[in-house]
């Protein structure tokens, strides 16, 4: 009777474990969702995925508890995974008036969220039933929460209420900013481009900075490998540091004559600097990576010990996560300690590697 009894038991514990499960909306870069799926896949072992934007969105069932699956997440990020939110709430579609209510009583009855600041983030499929534009239905949501009095703020909220609006089911989930990877609707993070900016590439160091936490403001030498027309050179100018430019092709003439730059017009191995020279290395080459990684591990000799690299790594490849495993092992064996590895919003077709030399 014993034995029985353990076996009910061990039973329930099995069945129990089967039922716990969590959903996600997920986001990628467009054309790379399948490789966010791939690493939720072997961080879980088995996933459930349908597909909302094609090649980009897409909402995935975890055979987890969802506050362990988002501890996972976001302790350890992925590399094209670039935004989620968690599902609290799928409501059927068909009549937005009724799906609205519904949403409205749900978030209502959250007393948690009385009177605190949120951010209210509203993404939506061409077939939704809402018609009108996400900013609208944003403002509906807001309306029909003024009972909780809550504050609205885009910057450094303390929760975000997400909706993702498809064509047959609404997504409904509230969370903190920090469990969505990103506190940007999608993780689209936005940069003003300024008068004169040189390229759009400084956005995506704009973005590591953030991503990564990375002080720019502490280093006082960086060389630039690939560095025309000088999109990252004059970034790093801003902040104040001394710049050694290194490209055969022209810069913009908007750097000509800086008082911090030095510019070697010269292909990257044809150069040879001091070592432990510079305390930051970046390169941004339209290279391939193999010989992007050979130019720069032939020049790490040049960075300090301690001192930190930031590059990008073109994914030219119908293999890309063998390829960043086959990039991650050549800096790992010059003594490059990969302290993160991301597909920013402003990559295209690349990931970035933030690493320390040690």
């Amino acid at each position: 009777m014993d034995e029985l009894i353990v076996s009910n038991e061990q039973h329930n514990d099995q069945q129990l474990q089967k039922d716990v499960h969590c959903k996600f909306v997920c986001t990628a870069n467009h054309g790379f969702a399948p490789y966010a799926q791939e690493e939720l896949r072997r961080r879980f072992g088995s996933l459930k995925s349908s597909v909302l934007i094609p090649g980009e969105v897409f909402v995935t069932t975890l055979q987890e508890d969802m506050g362990e699956a988002t501890e996972r997440i976001t302790t350890r990020p992925l590399i094209f995974l670039r935004h989620l939110f968690p599902v609290h709430l799928e409501v059927p579609s068909e009549d937005a008036d009724e799906a609205l209510r519904v949403i409205e009583q749900h978030l209502s009855q959250q007393a948690y969220l009385e009177q605190t600041q949120v951010s209210i983030q509203v993404r939506k499929t061409e077939g939704s039933s809402w018609t009108a534009n996400p900013a609208a239905l944003r403002d509906e949501i807001q309306q029909r929460l003024a009972s909780l009095e809550l504050g609205y703020s885009v910057q450094d909220p303390e929760w975000i209420i997400s909706l993702f609006a498809a064509d047959k089911v609404w997504y409904v989930g509230v969370s903190r900013p920090a469990d969505n990877l990103s506190d940007w609707n999608g993780g689209a993070i936005r940069f003003q481009r300024e008068e004169g900016q040189i390229s759009r590439a400084k956005f995506k160091l704009l973005e590591a900075e953030q991503q990564f936490g990375i002080a720019f403001e502490g280093f006082r030498n960086a060389v630039d490998i690939g560095a025309a027309p000088g999109g990252w050179t004059s970034f790093l100018l801003e902040r104040g540091m001394r710049v050694t430019a290194i490209d055969p092709a022209k810069m913009h003439p908007s750097l000509q004559d800086h008082r911090n730059l030095r510019v070697i017009s010269k292909n990257a191995g044809e150069v040879k600097f001091r070592e432990h020279e510079f305390d930051l290395l970046v390169c941004d080459m339209s290279w391939s990576p193999k010989q992007m990684a050979k130019l720069v591990t032939g020049l790490l000799h040049c960075l300090q010990m301690g001192g930190t690299a930031v590059v990008t790594v073109k994914l030219l490849t119908k293999k890309p996560m063998a390829l960043i495993d086959e990039m991650m092992l050549v800096f790992e064996a010059a003594r490059m300690q990969i302290q993160g590895a991301k597909q920013l919003f402003h990559n295209r077709d690349e990931i970035t590697l933030y690493m320390i030399k040690y």
